[in-house]
């Protein structure tokens, strides 16, 4: 109870604008970033003098969200690159010309943000391949993005960066705490989705962090994501278009939303906190507004440990069917 408490009314941010060291010379992708909580990390970024490219599915809101950003007034000397670059993480097929466009103007990437992410469609709303929708936006689309920017994560990470500054961060939330089943959950509702599109939102942000979590192993292992630290965040309980589809929820909930620039500090945090380590941190689960988790559920902890540590090998079963479901669009 007391950490469901401590996410609801944290303790204050130690990482905002105005302590952000400079981050000239860096090269960030925020995905979502053209509104709510991408939108103000952006801004952040932009202000300490990073190259950010804000993704995200709509050219139109990409470049208003450009026009605002490049509006505020800031000193010149702080002002870094800000550029949009079309991804639609419900199609699969986009993800590689993506990858492919960021590739031909950076040669290095230092923290990619899966921040993007839809909540409670329509019921029986799915992808361009037919997945539910909140499993395809939330979980697939972001596995294969961060897979095919491997490559280039990891050879930022050889040419010299300090050792767990190159990162991926993946975006959980509370309800993962307050209303995943034991054990996270049947992978049978994963290949058979339920028709209760709240049950789906909770199980693709179960599936967040399993999939950072295993990102993070294979790193363990020496696989393909070594030396980059991945870790998970939940950035709050926040006043965001994601609730656009249940403005019911957003009225009940009104008096525990903090506005989205909150949510944004805990994702900085994740994203660049010197506080976490290759090494202890990989695979770790941050809260509002920027801190490891106090106390993670222990049945969800086990969900994350194979079945030769003693657990039930769900996160890795479920990083094998994203994997095999993203396959021909590698």
């Amino acid at each position: 109870m007391g950490s469901t408490w401590s996410q609801l009314f944290p303790p204050a941010p130690t990482l905002k604008e105005g302590n952000l060291p400079s981050q000239e010379g860096r090269v960030f992708i925020v995905t979502g970033g053209a509104s709510g909580v991408g939108f103000e990390l952006a801004r952040m970024l932009y202000e300490a003098g990073a190259s950010v490219y804000i993704a995200g599915r709509s050219e139109t809101n990409g470049h208003q969200a450009l026009d605002r950003i490049l509006a505020t007034p800031t000193s010149e000397a702080t002002k870094g690159k800000l550029e949009f670059l079309l991804l639609d993480l419900a199609d699969l097929t986009t993800i590689k010309p993506f990858v492919r466009a960021f590739e031909a103007k950076e040669s290095r990437l230092d923290v990619l943000w899966n921040n993007a992410a839809v909540s409670l469609p329509p019921l029986g709303s799915t992808s361009k391949q037919g997945y539910e929708l909140q499993i395809a936006t939330n979980c697939l689309g972001p596995f294969l993005l961060s897979q095919m920017l491997l490559p280039i994560l990891k050879r930022t990470s050889n040419s010299g960066a300090t050792p767990g500054s190159i990162r991926v961060v993946w975006s959980s939330s509370q309800v993962v705490d307050l209303s995943a089943p034991k054990g996270g959950f049947a992978m049978k509702d994963i290949i058979d989705p339920p028709k209760d599109k709240t049950t789906n939102y909770t199980t693709s942000k179960t599936g967040n962090w399993f999939l950072a979590s295993e990102f993070a192993r294979h790193a363990d292992l020496g696989g393909d994501a070594g030396g980059v630290l991945s870790v998970t965040q939940n950035p709050g309980n926040l006043s965001t278009n994601l609730l656009r589809h249940a403005p019911w929820m957003k009225f009940l909930s009104a008096p525990l939303l903090h506005p989205a620039r909150m949510g944004a500090y805990t994702e900085l945090w994740a994203g660049l906190s010197p506080d976490l380590e290759i090494g202890s941190h990989n695979g770790a689960y941050v809260v509002p507004w920027g801190r490891v988790h106090p106390g993670p559920r222990a049945d969800l902890l086990l969900a994350l440990r194979g079945t030769d540590e003693g657990g039930s090998g769900r996160a890795r079963e479920f990083w094998q069917w994203c994997k095999e479901q993203t396959a021909e669009y590698a």
